[in-house]
């Protein structure tokens, strides 16, 4: 009989230690050729060598990255479906959404914050400001006709935005875009004075003189662009907005599986050639423990969630 029951646990053993046996799909919920979808495949790139399988990506896009979480969340707690998620989907749609397709605090597995990308605020040349004082100065003289551009209402080019107007004290006017793309376009062409973006967003226009680069948004300054100071160092020490993206899986998936991914994480963030490719479109691998990404995760939705619910933003769901 106790034969039988060791004969009886070897396979489901063998399971356990053979994983991955076959491909890993990971799913990121932002359309193929974007930053999410550049910083995911490198990832991707890395953990397939660490994890001896291929790791295939699967582009869901829509509704802010929520659709990709939900169909990741769903899939079988195997192990073989991990989620390339953006702030969006963990952080403020809970503050947005009437009712979200997944339960954060059930349904999810933290593995490690993958990589953190920081966002300058810039501001079309015919603006009369070389500095973020200057620039809000000149909105305080001219409430309601400067025009704010962002990706899109609710993303986090759209709150920074809100934080700012909220702590400077002024009047700016948000436009929203079906995406960043657009929206730069006519920052560019100054159908919109002014703007928050990723920095490898504008970072080419900003070079080429076509915008200026007033303030980082972030705690340090911004590697490919040192010279341009922080809102900190600009007495706005609460108007930090840095774009991130993590690694999450369904809450079920078993306790070893979920290290092994994780570990396969850590190697190929903290490894040359992922650093190399995040540091191409201005990324900063961002390793983290699944309590450390916890904590982090917990600071974003208590910043977030604050000024989401100030402006009255819901999402049409």
């Amino acid at each position: 009989m106790r034969l039988l029951s060791l004969l009886f646990f070897v396979p489901i053993l063998a399971w356990s230690q053979a994983y991955p046996s076959k491909p890993v799909r990971m799913i990121i919920g932002f359309p193929a050729g974007g930053p999410a979808d550049i910083f995911g495949r490198s990832l991707a790139h890395g953990m397939a060598a660490e994890l001896g399988q291929p790791v295939v990506v699967e582009n869901i896009g829509g509704v802010g990255g929520v659709l990709g979480v939900e169909r990741g969340l769903k899939a079988a707690p195997d192990g073989y479906t991990l989620v390339f998620n953006s702030a969006s989907p963990l952080v403020i749609a809970p503050f947005s959404f009437t009712k979200l397709p997944y339960d954060i605090k059930k349904d999810v597995a933290l593995i490690t914050v993958a990589v953190r990308v920081p966002e300058v605020l810039a501001v079309h040349p015919s603006v009369p400001a070389s500095n973020l004082a200057e620039l809000i100065a000149y909105a305080k003289a001219n409430p309601g006709k400067v025009n704010i551009g962002s990706a899109g209402a609710g993303s986090i080019t759209h709150l920074a935005g809100e934080l700012l107007k909220s702590e400077a004290k002024i009047d700016i006017v948000h436009v929203p875009y079906k995406g960043a793309a657009p929206a730069v376009t006519d920052l560019v062409g100054g159908q919109v004075q002014m703007g928050i973006f990723d920095v490898p967003v504008l970072l080419s226009h900003i070079r080429a003189g076509k915008l200026k680069a007033l303030s980082i948004t972030s705690a340090q300054r911004a590697p490919t662009l040192p010279d341009v100071a922080t809102t900190a160092e600009g007495n706005y020490p609460n108007v930090t907005s840095d774009n991130w993206y993590g690694l999450i899986m369904p809450s079920a998936t078993p306790a070893d599986i979920q290290k092994r991914v994780h570990g396969a994480a850590i190697a190929a963030l903290k490894s040359p050639a992922v650093g190399e490719q995040f540091a191409k479109v201005g990324g900063i691998p961002s390793p983290s423990t699944p309590q450390e990404y916890a904590k982090f995760l917990e600071s974003e939705q208590a910043k977030w969630g604050k000024v989401v619910t100030a402006i009255g933003f819901k999402e049409n769901n």
